[in-house]
């Protein structure tokens, strides 16, 4: 899957620009500020259908303008897909596949797959475990359609489920009847993510393994481990017993929503212990794992988004992931720098062809 063209329209500091692009690397070149990532950011929208950094559409609408639009033209296993993407101020945003908008947003999820690597991504290993299972569902979400659905559906009967409790503890009356209720559905969605969350792992972990240990010449021992209280026991058996506790608190104390991951090297936590370079090369093989899972789902390759990469890693490190990226297990590739002498000599050490862009101040040209 390649994106041919990419066409902005008042999208953040950007007010028109179209961009050819390579199918194999293209580098977004320039200094901080110049609009480098908000292209990258430009790519998530026609894949995932929002912005990888800011959830308000409205926000992504360049500064005295109405609107934004994002349009893009993809090669997809020999199809061409027309996707386009428009924000109105006070509107619901429009999203278009070959001029046909579609019912749901959630039935484009999986259609273009795409993996980011961002600075941002830090959280996933600082910040708490939300942050990682959003990492996990966003994986699953983009090759089972049903998990999303599942996902939305826990999501919105855990809501009422605390709502009730919350209610029930300022008027003294518990609808046991609907409490029941809803800890069956609870049940029914909750036990389907937990299943394919597991699965999930299973297949990701010895593929991270495999990455980290390429992209650090083996120096390093790591684990990633999925911890769920659905491992202990199943979940209507934990409703039941934090059912007390439930009511004291006034929300859900267990179930999928209380699912993390911890991340470790040489048997210490990497939050708390691992070096500058050591979370970023973590972050990194998580995400070319995310990747190979997307496309042994998929049979083909997803794209691939490097945001400002090279920061805190080694010259090593460095050499190693851009030897990963430019060979043929990975497809189209989008890197943002700083350094236009250093991105031009990389690639000319490895003889991998590279396109480059110089941006400046919202504008794009051929560098």
């Amino acid at each position: 899957m390649h994106l041919q063209q990419l066409s902005v329209i008042n999208f953040k500091n950007y007010t028109e620009a179209t961009l050819t692009l390579s199918d194999g690397v293209n580098a977004f070149l320039g200094d901080n500020g110049a609009g480098k990532t908000n292209l990258l950011d430009a790519i998530h929208y026609l894949t995932l259908c929002k912005s990888y950094f800011n959830p308000i559409d409205s926000q992504q609408i360049k500064q005295d303008a109405d609107f934004f639009i994002v349009t893009g033209t993809f090669n997809r296993n020999g199809q061409t897909e027309a996707i386009a993407c428009s924000v109105k101020r006070n509107q619901k945003k429009q999203f278009k596949r070959n001029k046909k908008d579609y019912p749901r947003l959630a039935d484009h999820i999986g259609l273009l797959p795409v993996v980011m690597v961002s600075p941002n991504d830090i959280s996933i290993i600082v910040e708490g475990s939300e942050e990682r299972r959003k990492f996990i569902d966003n994986v699953i979400s983009q090759t089972d359609n049903n998990y999303l659905d599942q996902l939305i559906q826990y999501n919105k009967v855990l809501i009422n489920r605390n709502a009730l409790l919350k209610a029930a503890a300022d008027t003294g009356r518990y609808d046991q009847s609907l409490l029941e209720i809803f800890d069956e559905q609870l049940v029914a969605s909750g036990s389907v993510i937990f299943e394919k969350r597991k699965a999930f792992m299973e297949a990701f972990t010895p593929v991270f393994n495999q990455h980290y240990s390429f992209l650090t010449g083996e120096a390093e021992r790591v684990e990633l481990i999925y911890e769920s209280q659905l491992l202990q026991s199943g979940f209507e058996a934990l409703l039941r017993k934090s059912s007390e506790k439930d009511k004291v608190l006034e929300r859900t104390t267990c179930g999928i929503h209380k699912d993390d991951l911890v991340f470790y090297i040489h048997g210490m936590p990497v939050k708390k212990f691992g070096s500058q370079g050591q979370q970023k090369s973590f972050l990194i093989a998580l995400k070319l794992a995310q990747y190979t899972l997307l496309q042994q789902a998929k049979g083909f390759k997803p794209l691939l988004l490097l945001d400002d990469v090279f920061d805190k890693l080694d010259d090593k490190r460095v050499e190693k992931l851009m030897q990963m990226v430019s060979n043929h297990d990975f497809g189209q590739v989008f890197i943002t720098d700083t350094g236009y002498s250093r991105v031009k000599q990389i690639f000319e050490n490895m003889q991998v062809p590279v396109k480059l862009f110089k941006i400046s101040k919202g504008e794009v040209a051929d560098a």
